[in-house]
């Protein structure tokens, strides 16, 4: 894959995120039980900077934790019954807000909801993601996006936050074979 086109620059993910943790707060009257949950290992990141910024806006902690979705995936068998989850909260009776950085077919959101509904009974689960670039296998979809963004089946779209180089989005296209 080559990199082809910043769909994304730090700035769009920033006022990605501050959107998302506005319409968070909308939606649920407040932030009263939420708490958030990063699927590891690309939503991680991104649930730090929404729940750092929904505690801002409420002036208040917002529980965090990251969830391995590795037992719980239908695509990829796993032969260790590992769990690398850090969810130091009970999620009894809370507005989970899990955070992936992008949506595509829909089998990470399934997984990561089985992940933490075997963890209790919350009140409730929402999906907070930075890009959805549709394709759905599930009918799943979120409740908070950044960025719709159409892709081919081919492409890879890559989220890259607290690199070297900053923040981005990019979208990367399969090499294409020259004179074949």
């Amino acid at each position: 894959m080559t990199e082809a086109a910043v769909i994304m620059d730090e700035n769009a993910i920033s006022r990605a995120v501050a959107r998302i943790c506005y319409e968070i707060a909308e939606r649920n009257k407040g932030i009263s039980d939420i708490a958030v949950i990063g699927i590891m290992s690309g939503g991680e990141l991104l649930a730090e900077r929404i729940a750092k910024k929904l505690g801002e806006l409420e002036s208040c902690t917002v529980p965090l934790g990251r969830l391995d979705i590795t037992p719980f995936r239908d695509d990829e068998k796993n032969i260790s019954d590992s769990d690398f989850s850090d969810i130091s909260f009970d999620i009894a009776n809370k507005k989970i807000i899990l955070v992936d950085d992008v949506i595509f077919t829909g089998r990470s959101a399934r997984a990561a909801m089985d992940a933490v509904i075997e963890r209790g009974r919350p009140q409730s689960v929402q999906l907070a993601v930075l890009v959805d670039r549709g394709h759905r296998e599930l009918p799943i979809r979120a409740d908070y996006v950044g960025k719709n963004v159409p892709t081919s089946r081919e492409e890879a779209v890559r989220v890259i936050v607290g690199g070297s180089d900053g923040d981005r989005v990019v979208i990367e296209k399969p090499n294409k074979l020259v004179g074949v």
